[in-house]
């Protein structure tokens, strides 16, 4: 998938996607959200909202309240690629978000992926 087609895919299309991936190892949809929360800024109104749109991802990071300070401490790899060596900005922030699912599909506390 090019990076052209990531950024326009809608981020409800691949939000269940991270519920499920979640769930499928015991976790809740709503760890998933308070996730999204954390890294964005968002309020839950917020995310509905955001999915209500259909919004791509650019436009779903661009509108971000408040991008995290604390996301530049994930470390690690997804889809074969270190997220903290990515250069650009949207796609890194596409694999923090990824990444943090990835450790809670893992079992990992909240407080730990949330890098409390």
């Amino acid at each position: 998938m090019t990076k052209h087609k990531i950024y326009t895919m809608s981020f409800a299309s691949v939000y269940p996607h991270y519920v499920k991936k979640a769930e499928k190892k015991g976790r809740a949809k709503a760890e998933v959200d308070e996730i999204i929360r954390w890294l964005t800024g968002y309020s839950q109104q917020g995310v509905e909202q955001q999915l209500e749109k259909q919004t791509d991802f650019e436009t779903f990071f661009a509108e971000a309240p408040r991008l995290n300070p604390s996301r530049k401490l994930i470390k690690g790899v997804v889809c074969g690629v270190r997220v903290e060596d990515i250069e650009e900005p949207t796609m890194q922030e596409i694999r923090y978000l990824d990444k943090l699912i990835d450790e809670l599909a893992k079992g990992k506390a909240m407080e730990k992926i949330l890098r409390s």
